[in-house]
């Protein structure tokens, strides 16, 4: 990515990809000291990255803070940086390797020095790898700011990110590229599939796993819908015949997940992450403790007592987490009292009016619903902050355990409560649908409506600067009113909020759409508004997101298989508690309770067996992966054979056959007799 110099002067210009942006008030000491370690090289402990500040100038006015660098480098460089990384690309043969800079011609679309080779997403991974990796060495506080301490193997990045030296990074969008991935995702309202591979191209196997799945979730709720329009229209007012459809429900909430296991490892595998080996995880940001000596690493890092950070779990975190549940467990009686007092006047008089008061403290309490587990999400978030988890992946199990436990309780407490304690299908039919809509409405009113109205803010106030711009004369490039624009955005949080929302309407549908079959439908349509407010706020309201190597959708997937089982529990109790199953057993309850018990734990069985006998990741991806895991063996046998045999350890003479494969590598042939191996070696 480098570039020929646009004004002149000397020295590269490249094209940015990462911007930093430092404290109005940072010492110019830590500026110069920062830049020095961005730009050093990596033998000297630094990234060999290009830096180039944003002058004032460009900025457009004195107010706005200067200190704001664009970061890039070399195309050597970035390739250099993809094999740090691990990144897979697709081999000459169709499979997908590990890259590595002395096998780069055997990768395909691998042409000339490598321009286009890697994604802008992929090269701005790399700059935000080595920017993370960037450590300190003998230093004890960083330059000009002598209350920040230092010592050698601290992450540089992110500790002036902690303290606030360094307010933010972020990586700049393509303009024409996502000019074009708007077009073909969510400017024209089509019947298509979503452009995943592109959303890949551009955001990164995190993001595009995330829409690849809602899309799926949609496709998959479309049976459940057409079956689910007849039986609500022709049973309308029968409550009881749902013994069908929630025979159908266990069938549906067991197999589109095991499908999508596979669809998913397809897409992975297609992506080059399905194999690739994790990282070793850094410590958070946030983490704090007392300076020791980690033995796997090496290098001195904060140490914190697990045995303090269990005691803050479950002396802190699990009491508050009841005591909400508790709180919630208050609101739905209240609810219920609510309830009663409108069906009460109701049956007193059956009215227009009276109908829609009946509705009323259902709307109250879903609206109650989303407000509180927006509160408790705030409260989860810092609560998992303050047990100072060491690891990000440690962090995010904690809070999303904390986030599911709550929102599952407070979202369908109340529906498990009136369709098991006070078995009254009809009001559990109303409750059910009238929270789903109001959730619904909500929502979009936050993802859709909120940031097309930010978005037109936004909008309003760049045309103001351009106007003034004119009015002064200013001539400067497009790209300083780019990154202005870029930094006052709001940073996108990650796709948490949007699974979470998704693992709920899946509650909604796999837990008691058999006595509302129109939950599928409603949901369907919300997923398809989804997929269009969620491109667009991505696109055009939050920042850029870092591309971030996913293999499937993680923890999620577990939190929906769990889902999945309680479905399976719910759905034959449902079962057991309808009219025509009870006619079977007139004289004996427990017999009753003792048959569905039985077939429940058989149906979970079969579920189990179910998701052992069908295989995660297809049989042809299987042996493609068995396939390239047997050459690495034997190439790592060829390799020790080849060091064998060199220098340091053979002072005989060897043939050229032999000298070349050796400094080939055993990722590049792995043969003495190679054509290309001799080429390379001539």
């Amino acid at each position: 990515m480098l570039e020929e110099p646009r004004d002149g002067s000397d020295g590269p210009k490249f094209t940015p990809l990462v911007v930093l942006e430092l404290a109005l008030d940072a010492k110019e000491e830590a500026i110069a000291w920062l830049l020095g370690r961005i730009k050093d090289t990596q033998q000297h402990g630094g990234s060999e990255l290009l830096v180039e500040q944003l002058s004032p100038g460009d900025l457009g006015s004195e107010k706005e803070n200067p200190n704001i660098f664009l970061v890039g480098g070399t195309w050597q460089r970035l390739l250099s940086g993809a094999e740090d990384v691990g990144l897979f690309k697709e081999f000459h043969d169709g499979s997908m390797r590990s890259f590595t800079c002395s096998n780069k011609h055997n990768f395909k679309h691998f042409q000339g020095d490598g321009d286009d080779f890697l994604s802008m997403a992929e090269c701005q991974y790399i700059v935000k790898h080595e920017l993370d990796t960037l450590r300190a060495k003998d230093e004890t506080h960083v330059p000009g700011h002598t209350q920040v301490q230092l010592y050698p193997g601290k992450s540089i990045i992110r500790r002036l990110q902690s303290r606030g030296i360094l307010v933010q990074t972020f990586p700049l969008h393509d303009q024409e590229e996502l000019k074009r991935l708007s077009t073909t995702w969510y400017q024209k309202v089509k019947l298509s599939f979503q452009p995943l591979d592109d959303i890949r191209h551009y955001y990164g196997e995190g993001l595009a796993l995330y829409f690849g799945f809602l899309e799926y979730f949609t496709l998959a709720l479309v049976p459940m819908a057409l079956v689910g329009v007849p039986y609500y229209l022709f049973d309308m007012e029968d409550y009881d015949k749902y013994v069908l459809f929630a025979v159908f429900n266990l069938v549906w909430c067991t197999v589109i997940l095991e499908l999508w296991k596979r669809f998913s490892a397809t897409l992975s595998y297609g992506w080059g992450t399905l194999s690739r080996k994790k990282a070793f995880e850094e410590p958070r940001p946030g983490f704090h403790g007392v300076l020791g000596f980690n033995p796997v690493t090496g290098r001195e890092e904060p140490i914190y007592p697990n045995s303090k950070r269990q005691l803050r779990v479950y002396l802190v975190s699990v009491p508050f987490v009841l005591l909400c549940l508790n709180l919630s467990l208050y609101i739905m009686k209240f609810y219920f009292d609510m309830e009663g007092w409108a069906l009460t006047i109701y049956d007193a008089d059956p009215t227009f009016w009276t109908t829609v008061l009946s509705f009323i403290p259902s709307i109250i309490y879903g609206v109650v619903i989303e407000v509180m587990n927006l509160i408790y999400r705030y409260a989860a978030e810092f609560l998992t902050e303050w047990e100072n988890h060491r690891l990000e992946s440690s962090y995010q199990n904690h809070l999303v355990l904390k986030v599911l436990v709550f929102n599952f309780f407070n979202c369908f407490a109340s529906l498990f409560y009136i369709a098991f304690a006070m078995q009254d299908m009809p009001l559990l039919r109303q409750s059910l649908a009238t929270l789903l809509i109001t959730s619904q409405i909500l929502n979009q009113i936050m993802e859709a409506f909120l940031p097309y109205w930010l978005q037109r803010r936004r909008n309003k106030k760049m045309m103001r600067k351009a106007q003034k711009r004119r009015v002064m004369g200013d001539k400067e490039l497009p790209l300083a009113e780019q990154v202005r624009l870029e930094a006052d955005m709001s940073c996108y949080l990650g796709t948490f909020d949007d699974y979470l929302e998704l693992f709920l309407l899946f509650g909604y549908v796999s837990l008691f759409s058999c006595v509302y079959p129109l939950a599928a439908v409603l949901v369907v349509l919300n997923n398809v508004t989804e997929v269009y407010s969620d491109a667009f706020k991505i696109c055009r309201v939050y920042k850029r997101p870092y591309s971030e190597p996913a293999a499937n959708i993680g923890v999620w997937q577990i939190a929906f298989e769990a889902m999945s089982v309680i479905a399976v529990v719910t759905n034959c109790a449902l079962i057991g508690m309808s009219p025509q199953v009870k006619a079977y057993f007139p004289e004996s309850e427990t017999q009753l309770i003792l048959w569905v018990v039985a077939i429940e734990h058989g149906l979970l069985a079969f579920k189990f067996i179910l998701c052992f006998v069908i295989p995660d990741v297809p049989k042809h991806i299987q042996t493609n992966l068995a396939r390239l895991e047997f050459e690495s063996l034997e190439a790592l046998k060829k390799k020790i054979v080849i060091e064998r045999h060199s220098p340091a350890s053979y002072p005989g003479p060897r043939t050229n056959e032999e000298d070349g494969a050796r400094r080939c590598g055993p990722l590049y042939c792995g043969r003495f007799a190679h054509a290309q191996c001799k080429q390379k070696l001539r």
